[in-house]
């Protein structure tokens, strides 16, 4: 099997089958060890990581804190507000400026598509991307990967619906080149005006009505409405009418697979794609997917930052 060996992780588009799994495999491996007891496996001991988070976040921004110290090293919280691009300073600036003080990876997130990967062009030490714009959001989607797996005997040939706000959700563009590479069979629902132009060309099929979506699929993942995007504005009549259509409630239950897994990266709008007792139910894997979330940045930044094998710390 071909191990990771990118610099960074800017996205899953141009990631491997192979490399998907050597990432997922070692989150697993850190899972395991945390399950065990072992709360601190130090193969990044005395390394730095800097969270530059330009959006507000709290399970991304939290895991990877905690994924990051689980592994042994020390966390910088990078807050715009409070530092000098208050006073004019360019992101490129900043970003020069913290890489000169030799922290070991930077985690990003930023409201503008492709700012990790203009980072990555213009300094040496990796970068993990947390997010950027409507572009990716490549550790969401390892971690829903994950998840899977644990529920589902395998990915191939598994079938996925991803519901809701297509066109503004990077979980969805992340979450559509990798299980399209893990040889899922991937469709989308959402109203029109809230599906991207062109979208089949990226291997999915479309639809528009969810209740004649819901049984064919074995995955459904739900998304939520991107309003700090500006897709309320005009995109359909009322938040009412949206969960009417698109949402996720009771009457939906009958309609899909007995073993079905819901999911949903979360924060979820409870009445609004998704109602409270098909989050809270059996089929619901949401939780699972958050402990998921920090073995996955375990697992990154192990890998970028070349960290100490396993079984040497342990």
């Amino acid at each position: 099997m071909k191990k990771f060996q990118q610099k960074h992780l800017l996205g899953t588009e141009n990631l491997s089958k192979e490399e998907l799994l050597d990432i997922i495999e070692t989150a697993k491996k850190f899972k395991d060890l945390i399950n065990k007891g072992h709360d601190r496996i130090a193969t990044l001991e005395g390394k730095i990581v800097v969270l530059m988070f330009f959006e507000p976040s709290t399970r991304t921004r939290s895991s990877f804190e905690i994924a990051a110290k689980r592994l042994g090293a020390s966390t910088i919280d990078f807050s715009s507000i409070k530092s000098s691009a208050t006073k004019g300073e360019t992101l490129i600036d900043t970003a020069k400026n913290l890489e000169a003080m030799q922290p070991d990876v930077f985690v990003i997130r930023h409201s503008n598509s492709g700012t990790p990967y203009l980072l990555s062009k213009i300094q040496n030490i990796p970068i993990i991307n947390a997010g950027d714009g409507f572009h990716e959001h490549p550790s969401q989607a390892l971690l829903d990967l994950m998840t899977i797996l644990e529920h589902k005997p395998h990915i191939e040939k598994q079938k996925v619906l991803i519901v809701g706000d297509i066109a503004h959700s990077r979980v969805a563009r992340s979450n559509i080149y990798s299980l399209k590479t893990m040889g899922a069979d991937v469709a989308v629902c959402g109203p029109a005006t809230m599906l991207p132009p062109e979208i089949n060309k990226l291997g999915v099929k479309v639809y528009t009505e969810l209740d004649k979506a819901l049984p064919n699929y074995d995955v459904v993942m739900m998304l939520r409405i991107q309003a700090e995007r500006g897709s309320i504005n005009n995109q359909f009549p009322s938040l009412r009418e949206y969960s009417r259509f698109w949402g996720l409630k009771d009457k939906s239950k009958p309609l899909m697979k007995p073993d079905v897994l819901i999911m949903h990266p979360g924060p979820m709008n409870r009445g609004v794609e998704i109602s409270q007792s098909v989050a809270d139910s059996e089929r619901s894997v949401i939780l699972p997917q958050v402990t998921n979330g920090v073995a996955i940045r375990m697992s990154l930044l192990h890998k970028v930052c070349n960290g100490k094998s396993i079984e040497e710390v342990i």
